[in-house]
């Protein structure tokens, strides 16, 4: 079975941070006037704003949620919140994901074999769906049988990849991890994972050498991952 992150290894980091990012960050003012009283929506503005306490005021809520664009902070409301604007811009055709040509032959690939394929990425699941939903390479989730976000645990905490082979229902050792980032190959190797680090070149101008990938096999595309190995 194949767990894959998406950032950096599915898709360009650029995409997330050039496209993405400007796009909520501009549109978050709008999105929270016209659908902060939605309970969804509502959900997510109350959880910033009870874990700042004093805060209360939605001007507000959206100055600390921009602010974490900035930071590319992993918090599970704006990550949700974030999807939510995507969703527009995907349904608008205001711009598509990029995904790597070997990535999206790839998972087709895999599939077509009968390999079992699964995301994780620290974007929230809905967020997830329309990334490969609306993909360069076309309609992809249904390659795809489970999604898992941060909300399963942090992508550097072992315990949070045990959590996913457990609902996999699968054996950790039969699950191969795919991503650019070695703290999390090395959170899913602790849980008994097998795990490829994926250095595209792109992302990553300086190949990462055999100290820097920590023990983790390298690739620099997903044509040299071996599902079986």
């Amino acid at each position: 079975m194949i767990l894959t992150d998406i950032e950096g290894t599915t898709s360009s980091i650029s995409f997330v941070k050039d496209v993405l990012f400007p796009y909520a960050r501009r549109a978050l003012p709008g999105f929270v006037a016209a659908h902060g009283q939605d309970p969804e929506v509502r959900r997510w503005l109350d959880a910033v704003a009870i874990e700042h306490g004093a805060m209360c005021d939605d001007a507000m809520i959206v100055e600390t949620l921009q602010g974490w664009i900035d930071e590319d902070r992993k918090h599970t409301a704006l990550k949700a919140l974030q999807g939510k604007i995507w969703e527009a811009g995907y349904r608008e055709a205001d711009f598509t994901a990029h995904i790597y040509p070997d990535a999206a032959q790839a998972l087709r690939r895999w599939h077509a074999a009968g390999e079992r394929l699964a995301v994780y990425s620290s974007g929230s699941v809905p967020a997830q769906k329309l990334f490969f939903g609306h993909s360069d390479a076309g309609d992809l989730t249904g390659l795809i049988s489970a999604w898992f976000d941060t909300e399963v645990g942090g992508k550097r905490e072992a315990a949070s990849y045990a959590r996913i082979a457990e609902a996999l229902h699968e054996s950790p050792a039969a699950i191969v991890f795919l991503s650019d980032v070695v703290a999390e190959l090395d959170a899913a190797r602790e849980a008994g994972l097998r795990t490829v680090l994926v250095d595209r070149l792109d992302d990553y101008p300086e190949p990462r050498d055999a100290t820097a990938a920590n023990g983790h096999r390298r690739v620099t595309s997903f044509d040299a991952v071996d599902p079986a190995a």
